[in-house]
């Protein structure tokens, strides 16, 4: 099946460009970043009856209780993931739909994706195939386990709200690498960077976010 991935009307790369100058507003800074926002097709990730609002600052519906996030938060959480520098590899947990994926190969050379539902990995597998992305690693698992036989990481990826950090995720972090989740404290889901250090794990909470719940097992 041929994909038009060119857009028209609200779908076109001015739209896409008109939501990077957006993001850049919203304070954005990393321009590789800004890039591959502008890059990747959104709207080949979500319904086609949603596609006319894909590059709005919004989170979308994508079916079995999931969503897309919203454009600032697939980049800021990406310029978290880049710090501004090279990424070798990154590992994803929820892959969703398969757009904060799609950005992240963007920047990086190769990503690991898990994902516990598996008809939503087989629908990420075709949105990815159909934007031309080919520098990524999906599976159908737990999250909770990540992929130890891949890792260490440079960056871990979490798109969806803990509780607590898996410890089978902080082991698979390299010495220095980060993981960027939104952790749940009290009734309110933060997004958090955990760094490795020689010492152990440090954390810094950020913005208030709103994501769905991890949870464990596959579906």
């Amino acid at each position: 099946m041929n994909v038009d991935r060119s857009g028209i009307g609200m779908t076109s790369q001015r739209t896409r460009m008109r939501m990077v100058e957006r993001l850049r507003q919203q304070g954005i800074k990393d321009e590789i970043v800004l890039s591959a926002m502008g890059e990747v097709p959104r709207h080949l990730f979500v319904d086609e009856a949603l596609s006319h609002r894909a590059y709005e600052d919004i989170s979308l519906p994508i079916g079995f209780g999931q969503t897309i996030s919203q454009p600032l938060t697939v980049a800021r959480m990406t310029e978290l993931a880049r710090a501004n520098g090279e990424l070798n590899s990154v590992l994803e947990i929820g892959t969703g739909c398969g757009y904060q994926c799609a950005v992240l190969a963007r920047v990086c050379k190769l990503v690991h994706s898990v994902e516990r539902l598996l008809l939503l990995t087989a629908r990420a597998r075709t949105n990815l195939r159909n934007a031309q992305v080919i520098n990524v690693r999906l599976r159908h698992g737990d999250g909770h386990a990540g992929v130890p036989t891949s890792a260490p990481f440079d960056v871990i990826l979490m798109t969806a709200a803990a509780t607590h950090v898996p410890q089978p995720l902080l082991e698979q972090l390299r010495l220095g690498g980060r993981m960027i989740l939104p952790l749940l404290k009290g009734s309110v889901q933060y997004l958090s960077v955990i760094q490795r250090t020689e010492k152990g794990y440090t954390e810094k909470k950020l913005d208030p976010v709103k994501f769905v719940p991890l949870l464990p097992g596959t579906g």
